[in-house]
C-alpha cells in the first residue's frame, strides 16, 4: 500500500551488524536532540532495518536499541566465508542489466547449500526481543523474489507472520536460505536497493537512514531514490554515514568488534544533523 500524497514516512535501511548499530546511534540521538520519530505514518524496513524498524513499531524506545548495541546485548553473530563473498559477487555482478543481475543471484541463492531455514527464524526471532506480532503502527518489510527479482512489502495484512517477514528480509544470498513463503522464495530485501526508499513514494515527507547507501551490482542508490522521491515532490531528509562514521564502521560489517563505536558515530552524526533533519520532518 502506497502512501497518498500525504504522511510521513520513516525508511531504515540494511547494513548488517555493523550498519544496524549505526542506524540504532542514528535514531537515538535524532530523539535525544527532541525528534518525535513516533510520528512516523509508517516505518519501512530492510534487513537490519526490518529487524529494528520492528522493534520500533512495536514500542521499543530508541534509547533502548542503542544502549544494547553499546552493551552488546543484540549481537548478531554473521559468519561470510571468502567463497560465500566471491560467489555473491559474481553472480552480482554478472550483468549490467538490474534484472539479470538479480536473478542470478536468486539462482546463486537457491542452489547453495546453506543453514536449516529454522535456524534463521530462531535467530530472527531472538532479535526481535519480543516483537514478533504485527504492531497496530503501520509497519512494512521489504524482501525479494528470489526467482523474479520483484522487491515486495509485506505488512500486518499479508498471510504471513512478522517473524517470517522479517527473516525473508534478512536471508542473506549465500549465506542463508532463500525464505520459503505462500508459494514463493524470498531474499534479503537489501539485495537490489539497501534502503528500498521507492517504498515510500506517495508520502509527503520521508527521513532515511541507509547504513550502506548502495547496493551491490547495477541498482540504484539511495541516494538517486531520494532524488526521485524528492522530484515527486516529497520533502526527503537522507542520513548515510559520513566520514567519521565510515571510519568507526570499516568495511566488514558483520565485525562485532566494531559495533559501539559505531553506533557512538551514529548517535554524534545524528546529534549534529537534528536541526536539519527537524526542518524536513517536523516541518
Amino acid at each position: 500500500m502506497s502512501g497518498n500524497g500525504s504522511g510521513t514516512a520513516l525508511v531504515l535501511g540494511g547494513g548488517g551488524p555493523v550498519g544496524g548499530a549505526w542506524l540504532t546511534g542514528v535514531l537515538a540521538g535524532l530523539t535525544d536532540a527532541g525528534l518525535d520519530l513516533d510520528r512516523a505514518d509508517v516505518v519501512i524496513g530492510t534487513s537490519a532495518g526490518a529487524i529494528f524498524g520492528s522493534r520500533l513499531a512495536c514500542g521499543q524506545p530508541p534509547r533502548e536499541l542503542y544502549e544494547r548495541q553499546l552493551s552488546g546485548a543484540d549481537r548478531i553473530d554473521l559468519d561470510v566465508t571468502a567463497a560465500q563473498t566471491f560467489r555473491f559477487l559474481r553472480a552480482a555482478l554478472s550483468s549490467r542489466n538490474p534484472e539479470r543481475s538479480i536473478r542470478r543471484l536468486g539462482r546463486a541463492a537457491l542452489a547453495a547449500r546453506t543453514p536449516p531455514a529454522a535456524e534463521m527464524r530462531d535467530a530472527v526471532r531472538e532479535l526481535l526481543r519480543g516483537a514478533t506480532d504485527w504492531p497496530a503502527r503501520a509497519l512494512r518489510i521489504a524482501a525479494v523474489d528470489a526467482v523474479t527479482g520483484e522487491v515486495a512489502a509485506f505488512d500486518a495484512d499479508a498471510k504471513v507472520g512478522l517473524v517470517d517477514a522479517v527473516a525473508a528480509s534478512c536471508a542473506v544470498p549465500l549465506v542463508w536460505p532463500p525464505l520459503a513463503l505462500d508459494g514463493r522464495h524470498w531474499l534479503d530485501g537489501g539485495s537490489r536497493s539497501t534502503a528500498n526508499l521507492q517504498l515510500a513514494r506517495g508520502y509527503r515527507r520521508v527521513l532515511a537512514v541507509a547504513p550502506i547507501p548502495n547496493a551491490v551490482g547495477p541498482h540504484p542508490s539511495a541516494p538517486q531514490q531520494a532524488a526521485g522521491l524528492t522530484a515527486d515532490g516529497a520533502a526527503v531528509s537522507l542520513l548515510c554515514p559520513d566520514r567519521d562514521a565510515r571510519r568507526a564502521m570499516g568495511r566488514n560489517m558483520t565485525a562485532n568488534a566494531r559495533v559501539p563505536d559505531a553506533a557512538r558515530a551514529g548517535h554524534a552524526q545524528a546529534t549534529a544533523l537534528a536541526e536539519s533533519v527537524a526542518k524536513v520532518w517536523q516541518a
